[in-house]
């Protein structure tokens, strides 16, 4: 009766410690499942907030040349981004640098776009 008892001890403590290790691996699998999941929010936000930042631009640029027939494709492209790196706190010269132009033209590209912003802060003020 004493080795079964004992036995029967012995296979709890072994099913207690599988039991252990089934949990930690199942826990395992749903923690990278989770963030996996994670990861794919993220990047649909990152694409999302490209998007409304676009937008955003598109829409000042559209505003700016209200009466313009829509302009060249690739120089709205090329406004797009140096606005997009001007809204993110890049200078003329940096800018002019990756685009591969003048600080001068720069300025005078973004200057319909700059004065705008420095009348509303001037009158909010």
């Amino acid at each position: 009766m004493g080795w079964v008892i004992a036995i029967l001890f012995g296979s709890a403590v072994v099913l207690l410690i599988m039991s252990f290790f089934k949990t930690k691996q199942s826990k395992s699998a749903l923690e990278q499942q989770i963030e996996q999941v994670s990861f794919s929010i993220k990047d649909e936000v990152h694409e999302l907030r490209e998007q409304v930042r676009n937008i955003e631009i598109d829409e000042e640029i559209t505003v700016q040349q209200l009466g313009a027939l829509g302009g060249n494709l690739e120089e709205r492209i090329l406004l797009r981004e140096m606005l997009n790196m001007q809204k993110r706190g890049y200078s003329f010269e940096s800018i002019a640098s990756e685009q591969q132009l003048t600080p001068s033209e720069v300025k005078r590209m973004l200057a319909p776009y700059t004065t705008k912003k420095l009348e509303r802060s001037m009158g909010e003020q």
